[in-house]
């Protein structure tokens, strides 16, 4: 009882600040037109620019490294690309707001710049170590789209619904620990300890996906458990902008020696940044996570919706899951399309859900290494053409 007690304690706290943030990123993708960040990240500000632009994107590592390494095919140097892969996964206006309301504003907002400091440490540095010939943006990637409010909204849910598992994790493991732990577990971890929690915490974050807004409950609970806040700040610098599949990405499209500057700049700005706000702001947000005043009528409503939206995005993806599983894929009348610009599982997932959603649709497979889809039914191909570039993709060909 005290675990689902808990449980509902992180969904009042967190709901509230994730809308809010999700909306604020719809308004974003609205008001930016398309093609806009790419055509500005050219010329001695460039790196500058990939960063200020990326911080308020909601992207966590899965979005992050499609969107980068794109950067610099459409002609990005490499130090603003790499700086947008520093900078961007560890904010997002929704990763900041949820971290405003359970850790404080004086951590978002530190948070904030960390983020801003390494992205244009690791962006500067690379430049400097690697070719200035940056190549120009092709016209036709720089055009503009003009989006409607109902690509706003779509958008904004389609910030939680890519990450809705994590979510879920997140507040599941954070009522866990909050339930396990004493208030004062680690209230020793001061001095020389403080140095140990930050080796830990900075140990398990770096070859793990973590995603900048789903971690805050679970940083906010070993906050209130007595961590320094300082170790907090490590996990959701680190966390986010490293994993192995980053690393990886990162080490074939700009070498050893830029993966070098990348991991470095992590390593030592997470370190740095922590110990310089536990010497700042010391138990300041251990106060804040521990406060638990929450329950308002905007707060509740919140979490409802919130709870919906998972209980629909669990669904859905279960629907994908049993039409993958019953997909025929001996069936006569199968097309094969090929889809340009899936980079990610989230992207296949969309283009799924459009094409079953497409009617004459009985089945659809993606293959996300193929950038395939195979489709079993009856649906003209000019329907299902319309309903691949409704959900932001296109068709190259198809058998």
């Amino acid at each position: 009882m005290t675990f689902l007690v808990n449980v509902w304690d992180v969904l009042l706290e967190l709901s509230p600040w994730l809308l809010l943030g999700a909306a604020v990123s719809g308004a974003l993708h609205y008001l930016v037109p398309s093609g806009f960040i790419k055509s500005q990240l050219s010329g001695g500000w460039g790196v500058a620019k990939a960063v200020v632009l990326g911080v308020p994107l909601p992207l966590c590592s899965c979005g992050v490294i499609p969107a980068g390494i794109g950067l610099k095919r459409n002609g990005a140097s490499d130090g603003a690309s790499v700086g947008f892969l520093v900078a961007t996964p560890q904010t997002g206006v929704d990763s900041v707001l949820v971290s405003a309301g359970m850790l404080g504003w004086p951590f978002a907002l530190w948070k904030v710049g960390a983020a801003l400091v390494t992205g244009l440490v690791a962006g500067w540095t690379t430049d400097a170590i690697t070719p200035r010939g940056v190549s120009k943006i092709e016209a036709d990637d720089a055009h503009e789209h003009v989006h409607t409010l109902s690509d706003a909204l779509h958008h904004a849910i389609d910030v939680i619904r890519e990450v809705w598992g994590w979510l879920a994790f997140g507040v599941l493991f954070s009522a866990a620990l909050t339930t396990a732990l004493p208030v004062d577990a680690f209230a020793g971890l001061t001095g020389g300890a403080t140095a140990l929690a930050f080796g830990a915490v900075l140990g398990i974050s770096l070859p793990l996906y973590v995603c900048a807004t789903a971690s805050v409950p679970i940083a906010a609970a070993l906050v209130a458990a007595g961590m320094p806040t300082g170790a907090a700040l490590v996990f959701l610098m680190a966390g986010p902008a490293t994993n192995v599949a980053t690393l990886g990405t990162v080490y074939r499209t700009f070498g050893r020696n830029v993966l070098g500057v990348y991991l470095a700049t992590i390593l030592a700005g997470s370190i740095g940044f922590g110990l310089l706000y536990e010497q700042v702001f010391g138990s300041l947000t251990a106060t804040v996570a521990a406060a638990h005043a929450h329950t308002t009528w905007w707060s509740i409503a919140s979490a409802v919706v919130l709870l919906g939206l998972l209980a629909r995005f669990a669904y859905d993806d279960a629907m994908l899951w049993f039409a993958n599983r019953t997909a025929v894929s001996d069936d006569e009348r199968a097309l094969t399309i090929e889809v340009q610009g899936m980079t990610c599982e989230g992207c296949a997932n969309k283009v799924q859900r459009a094409l079953l959603a497409t009617d004459g649709v009985q089945s659809a497979v993606i293959n996300l290494d193929a950038n395939t889809a195979v489709i079993s039914g009856n649906a003209a191909l000019s329907r299902l053409q319309q309903s691949i570039t409704d959900a932001g993709f296109h068709i190259s060909r198809s058998e």
